[in-house]
């Protein structure tokens, strides 16, 4: 009995979560969507990303009050307004972004297309002045001149979610875009013990909970004079870093069955 009331509670917190970041995306572009119409660009990024990290920051905390996540983001704030430096994660689940922008109110996030269209999210990051991340050539010129103008930019080098252990191999965006800005490369080492919100995840299996997940500093690249240098020495050491993470024993089990079905 006791099991079958943990696995129940185990539910209703993922699905209460869900739906609280859910209700959360529609204010924020509620609240944005006048504002992207009546503010100039300049106000509009500078509130836009405020609003977007503090209720990043407070879903954050929601999700270790109802026992959720067990979260470790201390070592973001070693990183607060740094200029000019390009943030570079691994991307194990759909929650990375959130909670390291969490840590950080002036980040640009260089997001998918489909993201940006979308009604939940598409109307705060345009406030926000995220990137998209197509056409590729415009992404690449919009991150560069932000990062010249000593901003700070995330960018997940794998292009998606992780699908294999330890990491997908990588896109050719950060070294580019490195090379053209001439700035640095900060890598962020995130683990998480749970496949929740992973690609391929099933909201119908129990996750069981708390989900523990731990954001640590790596190395800082220098900017690059080769940027497909840089991008096979990135991969690289993110291979070698996370070679015994904790996610590749269920990023492991998840590549089996797929090539089981």
């Amino acid at each position: 009995m006791i099991r079958v009331l943990q696995a129940l509670w185990d539910y209703a917190v993922i699905y209460v979560s869900m739906a609280v970041f859910a209700a959360t995306c529609l204010v924020l572009s509620a609240a944005a969507l006048p504002l992207y119409a009546l503010l100039s660009r300049r106000s509009g990024v500078r509130i836009g990303r405020l609003g977007i990290s503090r209720a990043a920051r407070l879903y954050g905390c929601w999700l270790t009050l109802v026992g959720a996540y067990r979260l470790d983001l201390d070592a973001l704030d070693a990183l607060r307004d740094e200029p000019g430096i390009i943030l570079a994660p691994n991307h194990p689940s759909l929650i990375d972004a959130i909670l390291i922008l969490s840590r950080h109110p002036n980040v640009t996030c260089v997001m998918k297309s489909d993201l940006m269209n979308n009604m939940f999210l598409g109307v705060s990051a345009r406030l926000a002045g995220y990137i998209c991340n197509r056409p590729p050539r415009r992404m690449v010129r919009d991150s560069v001149t932000e990062l010249r103008r000593g901003g700070m930019l995330l960018l997940f080098p794998e292009g998606t979610r992780t699908i294999q252990p330890p990491v997908n191999r990588f896109t050719s965006s950060v070294g580019l875009i490195a090379k053209r800005a001439g700035v640095p490369v900060q890598a962020l080492i995130l683990e998480t013990d749970s496949p929740c919100l992973s690609k391929g995840w099933s909201p119908v299996r129990r996750t069981p909970l708390p989900i523990g997940f731990r954001v640590r500093l790596g190395r800082r690249f220098a900017a690059p004079d080769d940027a497909r240098a840089l991008d096979r020495e990135l991969e690289s050491y993110f291979r070698e870093e996370l070679a015994d993470s904790v996610q590749n024993r269920w990023l492991a089990v998840r590549l089996l069955r797929h090539k089981a079905g």
